[in-house]
């Protein structure tokens, strides 16, 4: 999306649904879905008054069903999406955007044939080009789009991924600082988040510094 297209338009685009008070394990939320022109659902759990606020707390959180609901031991999504909620209520105000971009943006059905793949012994990265689809094929504008709707002034962005911070700074949200979202990481996607780091351009300094006894198993 382009810096030079107004708010007006921009919140246009994305149309708030449905709003309640979403009690959980991290306190309350004000819960907002949004429903814009990708035709997904879009949460923005708030917490606190960040309308006009700078320095925003913010996750945007891709959904992964299968770490998030089923606990697969492949990815560390879970671990991330409790982290980025225990520090929102922790600061006392902040949002986590949560996208429907499954699978890196290639849907559940396509996730599932690359893990497939990936039991050959190919990486996530090569699992993805073998089906057709990029490294990374996620549209991060509906998170502008809510930012926006927010009038959130600008953020403080909970992130090891590089594609973020570059969509929210081209779209003309102020990123004020990337601060690293390493979470518990299960022994098995320690392969995975070497990937990541090593052929995606994730920041994962902190990870290959992780001792061994933050991983499942060591």
């Amino acid at each position: 999306m382009s810096a030079s297209l107004s708010n007006e338009v921009i919140k246009m685009c994305g149309i708030r649904y449905a709003e309640t008070v979403l009690p959980t394990h991290h306190g309350d939320f004000r819960c907002v879905v949004y429903h814009v022109q990708d035709g997904f659902e879009h949460v923005a759990l708030i917490k606190g008054d960040i309308a006009n606020k700078s320095s925003v707390l913010c996750r945007l959180q891709s959904e992964c069903l299968t770490g998030e609901v089923f606990g697969s031991l492949k990815c560390d999504c879970k671990h991330q999406l409790d982290k980025a909620l225990a520090m929102i209520t922790e600061s006392g105000a902040g949002v986590l955007l949560y996208l429907r971009q499954e699978g890196r943006g290639i849907g559940l059905g396509n996730k599932i044939k690359a893990y497939n793949l990936q039991e050959s012994g190919v990486d996530t990265v090569d699992a993805n080009r073998m089906l057709g689809f990029p490294d990374d094929g996620r549209d991060f504008t509906c998170a502008v789009k809510i930012l926006r709707d927010l009038d959130v002034a600008s953020v403080r962005l909970l992130t090891n991924n590089p594609l973020k911070v570059e969509a929210l700074i081209n779209a003309g949200i102020h990123v004020v600082e990337r601060l690293a979202h390493v979470a518990h990481v299960p022994h098995l996607a320690k392969d995975y988040l070497e990937v990541k780091g090593q052929r995606m351009g994730h920041f994962l300094n902190n990870h290959r510094a992780m001792p061994e006894a933050f991983l499942d198993g060591a």
